[in-house]
């Protein structure tokens, strides 16, 4: 009998604190924990909770560095098509007619991606497609923008496109070079995304540290990996559409708040407000439906955002709890973060 390799593992929930609950008739139905940390502009700790320095994958939380290499690599992705680069769109004909102008500038088609099949997570985009007896195609996947630029730049700089999702493939180098320069870390551990691109394991703080340096980098800097976050961090400001979708956190957060934000899969948020302030957290069971609200919850009380205009956004952001047709409870941040 073959013995397993031993599991690489991420913060136990002994080291985890309770970040979110969620209520149902006056009764705590359940709670949420995990780890967050806090950064300054300057990147110095503001608060930490939990284990921030437990490796974590950062799942869709990596697309902004990943668009900044392919922009590293010659592509001049501007606007929509910068911001779908690091997109987790939700499917909409918007977000696929951005996708298939950047394969065609690289002269490819939709065969390319090797990103997986997969229905519009917009329900209205969804609809459609089902009306117009369509099925599940990889440009629907909400990892098809940052698929196609990576397809671009290697149409733009003469490599394989076939294995473009190989560990050691040019684009990925270059990928897991621009994930150390920001993060200031060398990844601990290397696995395979939901996309079928690599994903490097990094603890929540240094994933903050590398979150920050692109919100408060400059798109006039002198140095081209600089100018270009400045770039992707504005283009992300003016395009919060394209990030997500309609109705969706991290577009209500962009376009409302005029905060940086990025979910990842498995519980994974980051957020950076206009003063540099940064949050970083993964929720430890793996579900977002807490995430936004603690994040901004953290900003708020680093005085990064104003509680006032967080609470107007928050009836929008789903988290009520149903009974019937009634709202008997909601998702909220937990008392012991409030009070800590």
């Amino acid at each position: 009998m073959t013995t397993a390799p031993a599991l690489v593992e991420t913060f136990p929930a002994a080291s985890a604190v309770e970040l979110a609950i969620v209520t149902r008739s006056g009764f705590v139905e359940s709670r949420h924990v995990g780890s967050a940390i806090v950064l300054d502009q300057h990147a110095d700790i503001i608060r930490s909770l939990g284990d921030p320095n437990a490796p974590v994958f950062p799942r869709s939380t990596l697309k902004p560095f990943q668009a900044i290499a392919v922009m590293n690599a010659g592509v001049g992705l501007r606007g929509a098509a910068a911001v779908l680069a690091t997109a987790s769109h939700s499917g909409t004909q918007r977000h696929v007619s951005v996708v298939r102008s950047i394969l065609a500038q690289a002269g490819l088609t939709e065969i390319a991606l090797q990103c997986p099949a997969d229905w519009p997570t917009d329900q209205t985009a969804r609809d459609e497609l089902l009306r117009d007896n369509g099925t599940p195609s990889p440009i629907y996947m909400n990892c098809s923008g940052k698929h196609a630029a990576m397809l671009l730049a290697c149409v733009t700089n003469g490599w394989p496109i076939e294995t473009y999702l190989e560990n050691d493939h040019p684009m990925q180098v270059l990928v897991k070079d621009v994930v150390e320069r920001f993060t200031g870390e060398r990844p601990s551990h290397t696995g395979i995304d939901g996309c079928g691109a690599p994903v490097h394991a990094l603890s929540l703080a240094s994933l903050a540290r590398g979150i920050g340096r692109i919100r408060t980098s400059s798109p006039t800097s002198p140095f081209a990996i600089y100018r270009n976050a400045g770039l992707l961090c504005a283009a992300v400001l003016e395009n919060g559409w394209a990030l997500d979708g309609p109705g969706r956190a991290n577009t209500i957060v962009i376009d409302r708040l005029g905060v940086f934000a990025k979910l990842g899969a498995e519980g994974v948020m980051v957020m950076a407000a206009a003063d540099g302030t940064t949050v970083a957290l993964k929720m430890l069971d793996g579900s977002l439906r807490a995430a936004t609200v603690v994040g901004l919850q953290l900003l708020v009380d680093a005085g990064a955002l104003e509680r006032e205009a967080v609470d107007a956004v928050l009836p929008d952001l789903k988290l009520s709890i149903a009974g019937g047709d009634r709202t008997v409870g909601e998702i909220r941040v937990s008392p012991l973060l409030e009070q800590a």
